[in-house]
């Protein structure tokens, strides 16, 4: 763990932190690998929203993804689990503690082949969480083989070729019943950070797939996982700002294409321009629509594909009390001997 900063000059948030109290080791990941990145914005973001690392749990499953979490938050509680397994521990430990924040971090091979079923369990029941998939269409750990999110006919070194139509990790999310399913890439950090702002602040699991280029096995410009194909073709679906909750801001009504500044609680001011787009992130069928239309037109789109925050959580489902079940002693979590005796006797 790091110690907190203590420099008087440094600029800190309101919990008294600086930004450089969220970062955690450095990166033994390639140079331009774009999880880099992704690790980076969180960090921006965790300062910015003033998130309490003791209060926050990061967690992985195995692959170049997976090693992300020990470069963030490194006051904060972490667990790196089996290949594909980090749905199941990621449900029990926020049905032990629903009051903790998590951010979990995977890859396309962790959650898309291994893992597929345990990520669609996990947002069918909706756990609370932020569920980060660092999307490079390889197995970037084990030298490049191709993932299931791999394109269709394209041909690697020391891969050769792909025979198999790719899985896409927003269409599955959507399906499984989540309600927040956004993609992004790696080299667009503004448009990253928005969303995962507006991911912490979900009810339920908030997906975030984010195409994130592995610069040793899989940077082609004809991959639709490079840097290049991702600048070239990325299509966003709408400009993302976010704003923490707190007291109304109100302003005038203005026209489709006008632009207003507006203040923020914190001092801060933010331009606002009102977008001519007729793309609506809570129409289920028309995302799934889009998704595969862009497949087919060779696009990436980005922003927050699909929305519903009426679905309740895990949490909520489940009926949990406010105390978290970690924090309750065994006098409340254990059946008595009275109701001991009543199942043994129904029993017999």
């Amino acid at each position: 763990m790091t110690e907190p900063t203590t420099s008087r000059a440094a600029r800190v948030n309101v919990l008294g932190l600086a930004q450089t109290d969220y970062k955690g080791l450095p990166s033994t990941l390639c140079q331009g690998c774009g999880h880099n990145s992704i690790a980076n914005q969180i960090v921006q973001v965790a300062y910015e929203m003033n998130v309490r690392p003791a209060e926050m749990l990061k967690l992985s499953g195995i692959g170049c993804s997976s090693k992300s979490p020990a470069y963030f938050l490194g006051q904060s509680f972490g667990f790196n689990t089996l290949h594909g397994r980090m749905p199941s521990l990621a449900t029990g430990a926020l049905m032990g503690n629903h009051t903790m924040q998590a951010i979990a971090v995977s890859g396309d091979g962790d959650t898309a082949s291994i893992g597929l079923g345990q990520f669609k369990h996990l947002l069918r029941r909706n756990v609370r969480m932020v569920y980060i998939v660092e999307n490079n269409g390889v197995y970037g750990l084990t030298k490049g083989q191709f993932s299931a999110t791999a394109d269709e006919g394209q041909s690697l070194k020391y891969a050769g070729t792909n025979e198999f139509p790719p899985i896409d990790i927003c269409m599955e999310a959507i399906l499984a019943g989540c309600g927040f399913v956004a993609r992004s890439f790696s080299g667009d950090p503004a448009q990253v950070r928005e969303l995962m702002k507006a991911a912490l602040s979900h009810r339920g699991t908030a997906v975030l797939d984010i195409i994130s280029p592995c610069v040793a096995f899989n940077n082609d410009d004809a991959s639709t996982k490079s840097y290049a194909y991702g600048k070239e073709h990325e299509v966003p679906l709408h400009a993302i700002g976010f704003v923490p909750k707190e007291a109304e801001i109100e302003i005038e009504a203005y026209d489709p294409g006008e632009m207003r500044i507006v203040k923020m609680h914190d001092g801060s001011t933010i331009q606002l321009r009102k977008l001519e787009t007729d793309y609506d992130p809570t129409d289920r069928l028309g995302a799934m629509h889009r998704l595969q239309w862009a497949q087919t037109q060779g696009e990436l789109i980005t922003g927050l594909v699909y929305y519903d925050p009426a679905r309740p959580s895990l949490a909520e489902t489940s009926r949990l009390v406010d105390t978290p079940l970690s924090a309750l002693g065994d006098e409340r979590l254990r059946p008595g001997r009275e109701v001991l005796a009543g199942l043994m006797s129904g029993l017999m």
